[in-house]
């Protein structure tokens, strides 16, 4: 099985046109009836965005319409066409022609977009040789097979799974822990309140409702935020936003928003908005705390009985420890922007009623992101609101539907992720020569960029490995990792990047051998509806035939496993069939239900399309934990809300010490280190109408947005006057780490001193060089690329500052979006 290239360039040659050129964009290879190729045919379908029903006619997906059972559609499903029919397909196996020709001497720049057209045998050949040539020359630590990210919904067909499950039985590799979204949140909140929490489902909008006098939207905007999901959502949750906004405007609810912004959230309820300076909640915590404690308006018996630590934490506030300095108001307002009387309204506001806290991810993408988590859990433990319903803290509900109430009714389960009992990989090394085997996820550039150093993580030493080949499957790092120019010069070190995805992404532009992947609208599947409520099971019918050569990732790895021996292939799908799969999982899930949910027959289910679980119950979060902390413990090391951590103390970080504490950034805005040279804080949240940068290339999405074909970047009226820039304009965004155009929507819902651009803006250069401008607007051109600490070692996306200006001369044509230069030899 093994390939030499000269030989492979050779065969090149003599391939007929017939064997590259894969069946037509529109028309299905089935035979259709003649009412269904007039009228065409109506089939149901799950994404991210939302479920929906799709008019298929001859063999192109015609309409669509929301689900009847969604009554809040994302306006992002009218996107949905412009993801199956977009010019940015991978439409065939590619592979970059410097990485093909090198043993010729060629230049191994990447990124110069020059791919050579190939057949899915060749691919899937150079794939697996070198697979092959990296374990026996490197063993398991040359190989990164673990990054992941935000795949295609449903949950046989998920990319992540299929890859890691096919390359596990080729040998063993390097994974990563943690994620972009969440990484130093899900790291400290452990500690503090005894689980992730980021993903756990929160107390239900019913009882917050009912329950609570006081909310706190603090960096959180979960009216933009709520569209998407991991699994299909259902948006019964805007249902719940709509009755507060009902209750802000009766006045019966009172509702902050905690933001530098003006948040969607906080137009649509037409709630109070709290300015803050970018980066400094912590301080403002700091001085919260202080004002609650000198004014006695903490809950000193739920302090005693819930939780530990709080005379070491409260030293320090009041400037006994550490650095010796009380964080009154009058400290914290010259950092934060708040007024030292604004602190003490809003401190003695919260103690006056039921409060409950809700915090986005943003805050937590930062340098030292772990600090404002925990003090959040501090600020809800002093007024003593944890386990109530409507009060204590959250950090989940603007996510997925978090808070809808929940069915209990178990899902369907997916395909295996590992290998089953008594299968063994092809090379069964498991010496990884004393580097990690997992890493911290947000350090895998680190990683390729000097292996053998060694990084504290969560209480561990880790090792960085040699990592020389990356595997991608369906997501895109090129997106969610930071500081562009550094990813150039670090990809200068690795030999091999395999990228499997359905349209060119700065990944797969990236990488030396590209596969093509379908849409999930181009397979069968299944789905939860509802991530956290579990409303029910959803269909997810196949719209159309895979375009072009796209095949699903079942059958590429399938194609993969193949090539390693005689009936692995077999061995890898179980030996089914994708629907005996999508068959498997739903029985599975009938039989999970049996006795509490009647399910029907896989049949009917499949012509139908969708199963309701009825409705859900209400649940209030650390409500067992209240009532009885002996009988139901947290998961922290003492059983109680850890204040202080001491395990945390005995790791002896710089950076994340035994309490909650303020650390100054490297860069921050508003007088702070760096803002004398680029005085300018970069927003760069989540989008609105696309998920991270899926939905990115649909031009039907893109253009109900996009500035002169840029991604927009919303400045303050006046900032913008004072440079000269108009509404419509282009602007050049740079610091030291890169530079990229934009467009300039000028809004007075951004302060002074603050640029916003959504992240998931594809990464579009003008060339390969260190340095080039960014032609269509990623913030990750610029944005910093350090740990949030020792503990997390997370993104911190959130730390960084730019200067911007109009953008003088002709700009350059975008080019994110178009695929590779198609190269013949």
């Amino acid at each position: 099985m093994k390939m030499n290239r000269r030989k492979f360039l050779k065969g090149m040659l003599s391939v007929s046109a017939t064997a590259v050129i894969g069946p037509s964009l529109l028309v299905s290879t089935d035979a259709k009836a003649s009412s269904e190729l007039l009228d065409g045919v109506w089939r149901t379908t799950g994404s991210h965005w939302g479920a929906f029903r799709a008019r298929v006619v001859g063999g192109e997906v015609a309409e669509i319409v929301p689900f009847s059972h969604d009554k809040n559609p994302s306006q992002m499903i009218d996107g949905i066409k412009g993801l199956i029919y977009n010019p940015s397909r991978v439409r065939y196996p590619m592979v970059r022609l410097d990485w093909l020709k090198r043993s010729e001497g060629w230049n191994t720049t990447r990124g110069d977009n020059r791919f050579v057209r190939v057949t899915w045998d060749q691919a899937l050949d150079l794939f697996y040789a070198e697979l092959e040539r990296v374990q026996k020359t490197y063993g398991p630590s040359g190989l990164l097979a673990g990054q992941t990210g935000w795949r295609q919904t449903g949950q046989f067909q998920s990319c992540t799974t299929h890859m890691q499950r096919a390359l596990a039985m080729h040998g063993y590799f390097v994974k990563k822990i943690g994620d972009y979204s969440t990484g130093a949140g899900q790291t400290i909140l452990p500690y503090v309140l005894g689980s992730t929490e980021v993903y756990a489902q929160q107390t239900s909008w019913p009882l917050v409702l009912e329950n609570a006098k006081q909310i706190i939207i603090w960096a959180n905007d979960p009216v933009k935020n709520a569209q998407v999901g991991w699994q299909c959502p259902t948006h019964d949750v805007y249902d719940y936003f709509a009755q507060l906004k009902d209750k802000v405007a009766k006045g019966e609810t009172r509702v902050i928003c905690v933001d530098p912004v003006a948040s969607k959230t906080q137009k649509y309820l037409g709630c109070e908005h709290q300015y803050i300076n970018p980066q400094t909640d912590v301080p403002f915590m700091l001085a919260i705390a202080h004002t609650l404690y000198t004014e006695k308006l903490y809950d000193k018996n739920f302090l005693d009985v819930y939780c530990l630590g709080f005379e070491d934490f409260i030293g320090y506030v009041m400037g006994q420890t550490k650095d010796k300095v009380e964080k009154t108001p009058e400290w914290a307002a010259e950092i934060c922007g708040i007024s030292a009387d604004g602190i003490r309204d809003f401190a003695r506001m919260l103690a006056s009623d039921r409060t409950q806290i809700m915090f986005g991810w943003c805050v937590q993408r930062q340098q030292h992101g772990e600090q404002p988590y925990w003090m959040g859990a501090v600020i809800a433990s002093m007024l003593g609101g944890i386990g109530l319903p409507g009060g204590g803290v959250s950090y989940a509900h603007h996510y997925s539907g978090i808070g809808e109430p929940a069915t209990g009714a178990a899902g369907p389960g997916g395909f295996p992720r590992n290998l089953d009992p008594g299968m063994t990989p092809l090379h069964n090394n498991n010496d990884f020569k004393g580097f990690s085997s997992t890493i911290p996820v947000a350090r895998w550039i680190e990683s390729i960029e000097e292996p053998g150093k060694e990084i504290n993580y969560n209480g561990n030493k880790v090792k960085l490995p040699p990592i020389k080949m990356v595997v991608v499957s369906g997501n895109n790092p090129w997106h969610h990792h930071q500081d562009h120019n550094r990813m150039k010069k670090a990809y200068h070190n690795i030999e091999t990047a395999v990228t499997i995805d359905f349209a060119w992404t700065a990944t797969c532009r990236f990488s030396d051998i590209v596969l093509p992947a379908c849409t999930q609208f181009e397979r069968d599947d299944i789905d939860l509806y509802g991530a956290y409520s579990a409303t029910g099971v959803l269909a997810m019918h196949k719209l159309v035939d895979p375009l072009y050569q796209s095949r699903t990732d079942f059958d590429i790895f399938k194609g993969l496993t193949q090539r390693f021996g005689v009936g692995k292939d077999k061995e890898f799908a179980q030996d089914m069939n994708d629907m005996q799969w999508v068959e498997k999982l739903y029985n599975e899930c009938a039989e999970a239900n049996k006795g509490k949910f009647a399910m029907p027959d896989f049949e009917t289910f499949w012509k139908d399309g969708y199963v309701s679980f009825g409705e859900g119950s209400t649940f209030v979060r650390h409500a067992a934990f209240r009532e009885d902390p002996e009988l139901n413990p947290l998961g922290t090391p003492s059983g109680f809300i850890e204040i202080t951590s001491r395990k945390i103390g005995s790791y002896g970080y710089e950076y994340c010490q035994e309490h909650p504490m303020w650390f100054e950034k490297a860069e921050r805005s508003h007088g702070g280190p760096g803002s004398d040279k680029f005085p300018f804080w970069l927003q760069s949240c989540h989008p609105d109408k696309r998920l991270h940068s899926q939905m990115c290339e649909s031009p039907a999405m893109r253009e109900t947005y996009a500035v002169q074909g840029r991604e927009p970047a919303y400045i303050n009226p006046a900032d913008a006057k004072a440079k000269g820039i108009k509404d419509g304009d282009l602007i050049r965004v740079y610091n030291d780490r890169g530079q990229l155009i934009a467009g300039a929507v000028v809004s007075d819902s951004y302060p002074p001193g603050v640029i916003r651009i959504q992240e998931g803006a594809w990464y579009g250069p003008t060339g390969s060089e260190i340095g080039a401008i960014d032609t269509y607007g990623d913030p990750n051109t610029v944005t910093l690329d350090v740990g949030t600490s020792e503990l997390a070692q997370a993104c911190s996306a959130y730390t960084c500052l730019v200067e911007y200006e109009k953008f003088k001369g002709e700009a350059p044509a975008v080019n994110a979006f178009s695929g590779p230069i198609e190269v013949k030899i």
